[in-house]
């Protein structure tokens, strides 16, 4: 099992209310993908935002600089927003962030759980699922051929055109990115695309027949078996101690819950909900490492996947905590899990 961390990019707001500079955010994170790279994390991903809390809008930009910094983790989205993307552009600057890392560029694509890249890039909601589709179509196309012809219906049509330049290994890895619908894993089956699931609230084992479906699927279009790859992106913190650790984060995980549930009409974020989110049929994995380890390893043998995404930085914990979280994670969870499944 691959075992990474996937980032947003949230900002942090220290004690006396003052959010950081996005520029320093930026650079913390390059040097927080550089310690899960010394650590040998398996990959990294950062997310797509156009909102005040997070400091990446261009995901591509963050990983072409960690290309440079780094020698062994795979780089990629999470999730890159493919409906309000330029397919071309986007095949583009991963397999030019492939070439710099010497093949270890991965793109994931999603729908995005937010819209404001729409407004912003001149696209109309009303064709939310349209042009996921078309575009998913175009991306592929360009991936696997050379040269391209297409049409579609949001675009121009192409004619022979050549796209440069090509991936390190001609094929640019990609995966798609669902947040839990059965079209989503349709489509992603139906492709043979590897597929990641959020799972960032309730219980993960309601997942189950989600995963089910897509191994249906995959079978069905009779993609090969052995290729099939699942992972699933929760968020996730770690420390020494598991009350500790709890008590100190859930005000910043509980602050950025209710910025974004006010805009969505939820209710306000309780301690209750975060103590039900660690536990053994929560979605949270926050706590001591030997809470981690078994629970990652409980997922595991309930869903099956093959990749587990430790989204980390949700809410904006400091750089020093960050750094802490992700060695935690790198010396003592991630060799256990490995030596459990081994």
């Amino acid at each position: 099992m691959e075992l990474g961390i996937g980032m947003f990019g949230d900002l942090h707001v220290n004690e006396k209310g003052i959010t950081v500079p996005t520029g320093q955010r930026l650079l913390e994170m390059i040097k927080e993908i550089k310690l899960m790279d010394e650590l040998r994390l398996d990959f990294f991903g950062i997310g797509e935002h156009h909102r005040p809390e997070y400091a990446v809008s261009a995901p591509e930009i963050i990983l072409a600089a960690a290309s440079t910094n780094t020698k062994h983790i795979r780089l990629g989205s999470a999730v890159s927003v493919l409906s309000s993307a330029d397919p071309i552009r986007l095949y583009q600057q991963y397999a030019s962030i492939d070439l710099l890392s010497s093949g270890r560029a991965e793109l994931v694509v999603g729908r995005g759980s937010f819209t404001e890249s729409f407004p912003l890039f001149g696209y109309d909601l009303a064709d939310y699922d349209l042009l996921f589709e078309e575009k998913l179509d175009l991306l592929l196309q360009v991936n696997q051929q050379q040269p391209v012809s297409w049409k579609g219906e949001f675009r121009t049509p192409l004619v022979k055109q050549e796209v440069f330049p090509r991936a390190y290994n001609q094929l640019l890895d990609m995966w798609i990115a669902v947040g839990g619908t059965p079209e989503s894993v349709l489509r992603a089956g139906r492709y043979g695309l590897p597929v990641i699931f959020a799972i960032i609230g309730g219980s993960p084992a309601q997942f189950k027949p989600l995963f089910d479906y897509y191994e249906k699927v995959y079978q069905h279009f009779k993609h090969p078996v052995e290729k099939m790859k699942t992972g699933v992106h929760m968020h996730a913190f770690f420390g020494d101690d598991s009350k500790r650790v709890a008590d100190q984060y859930f005000p910043q995980y509980a602050a950025q819950m209710n910025r974004i549930g006010k805009q969505r009409g939820w209710s306000a974020y309780t301690r209750d909900q975060f103590d039900f989110g660690r536990g053994n049929d929560g979605a949270l994995v926050i706590g001591e490492p030997n809470e981690a380890i078994d629970k990652i390893l409980q997922l595991h043998e309930t869903l099956g996947f093959t990749r587990f995404a430790a989204h980390m930085d949700v809410g904006g914990p400091s750089h020093k905590d960050l750094m802490k979280s992700i060695e935690i994670f790198g010396t003592k969870i991630a060799p256990a899990i490995r030596k459990a499944l081994n």
